[in-house]
């Protein structure tokens, strides 16, 4: 069936949402070959304490590691409540999950929220249009209770899909954007400004500890920081520009020697990417010098040399944090790939680069929107 530009109009049995609808231009890319998405000082108000593993204001919700790619955690929408898969991103501002009446492939593979069998459902006419890297999704804007756990966000605005371009192969239903709001996106407000709103978290912080290897263990949390998943002191690096989780990155080097960000760019923590993106020119000098060869979308590596490759250092804030070839290089069906991929550059835009999960599973991470500023240490 396609969608034409017309006025849709769904009837719910008891309910009615009317959907307007334009046709859209497909933006799917090749997705990687083992299907990976790829896809971001002021005064302080309060101190964040940083707390022992008991207490009880700090809010834990598992996160399950897939294979190393990402690491997702189930929510419930609705009364009674229906359950998806969430990939939890801190790229992103907007929470959206599949709706029935999608009809893009990739929502027959996966739960779809049906809204006549929520109660506290309400719809709205309101359209929700977002893109990621390589993928897009559209549909429309409803309001119904959402829980991650035992946190409960009541009349909390989300996208319900009705078309989506490039999520065939994930492993998870939807997005919770952990993003700062972005009222050009829908104007809705986040789930995380609705909890601390709400009175649900206790400080307006949230933080990942992201596993490696092992399936679980996984945990973001919310209202406070668990000293026991991190090493020595959390460093703290103030946002660059209040409304995204962007910071100043000092440089990247390589055996001492600085490769790439060599006059200070910026960097964007990014627990919805699984990679390290960066502009076509230095990405393609660190390619060189790990002597990464091109083989279609990817670059790969003789996997006999990964242990002599030397680690590539993060300089954030005046700390180095180092990467190693073990990180960055990941083995797959006899084949040994780089994780450094380029990230398209915009207009006007200074060097940016993405520092994903191959980043994000050596630092213990912390966002604390009440200081505008991000944590890392190392993980345990």
């Amino acid at each position: 069936m396609k969608w034409l530009g017309l006025l849709g109009l769904v009837a719910l049995s008891e309910c009615m949402v009317i959907i307007p609808i334009t046709q859209m231009k497909s933006m799917q890319e090749t997705l990687r070959e083992r299907n990976l998405l790829t896809n971001f000082s002021e005064e302080h108000p309060y101190s964040l304490s940083q707390k022992a593993a008991n207490d009880q204001n700090i809010i834990y919700h598992p996160l399950k590691n897939y294979k190393d790619v990402f690491h997702i955690g189930n929510i419930n929408i609705g009364t009674p409540p229906q359950e998806f898969q969430v990939l939890f991103d801190t790229g992103s501002s907007s929470l959206w999950v599949p709706s029935i009446y999608c009809q893009s492939p990739s929502c027959y593979k996966h739960n779809s929220f049906v809204p006549c069998n929520s109660s506290t459902f309400k719809a709205t006419n309101q359209i929700f249009n977002t893109n990621y890297t390589s993928v897009s999704i559209k549909g429309y804007v409803v309001y119904d209770t959402v829980r991650i756990g035992n946190l409960v966000s009541v009349a909390q605005p989300f996208g319900l899909s009705l078309k989506e371009f490039g999520f065939e192969h994930v492993p998870f239903d939807g997005i919770l954007g952990l993003g700062y709001p972005r009222p050009t996106v829908t104007g809705a407000t986040p789930i995380f400004d609705n909890l601390v709103k709400q009175g649900a978290v206790s400080e307006p912080v949230f933080a990942f500890y992201l596993s490696s290897q092992k399936e679980n263990g996984s945990v973001v949390m919310f209202g406070g920081v668990n000293r026991d998943y991190y090493k020595g002191e959390l460093n703290w690096v103030p946002v660059s520009q209040v409304g995204n989780w962007h910071i100043n990155m000092d440089s990247i080097s390589m055996n001492g020697t600085v490769v790439a960000c060599k006059r200070g760019c910026q960097a964007l923590l990014d627990t919805g990417t699984t990679v390290l993106r960066g502009p076509i020119r230095p990405v393609s000098k660190i390619q060189k010098l790990i002597h990464a060869r091109p083989i279609g979308h990817e670059h790969v590596v003789s996997c006999q040399t990964v242990g002599t490759l030397p680690p590539v250092v993060f300089t954030i804030n005046g700390i180095d944090y180092p990467v190693p070839a073990q990180a960055y290089i990941q083995s797959l069906s006899g084949y040994c790939y780089s994780n450094f991929l380029v990230r398209p550059r915009r207009v006007n835009e200074s060097e940016t680069w993405v520092l994903g999960e191959v980043f994000l599973r050596l630092y213990f991470s912390v966002f604390d929107r009440g200081n505008n500023r991000i944590g890392l240490a190392p993980a345990v």
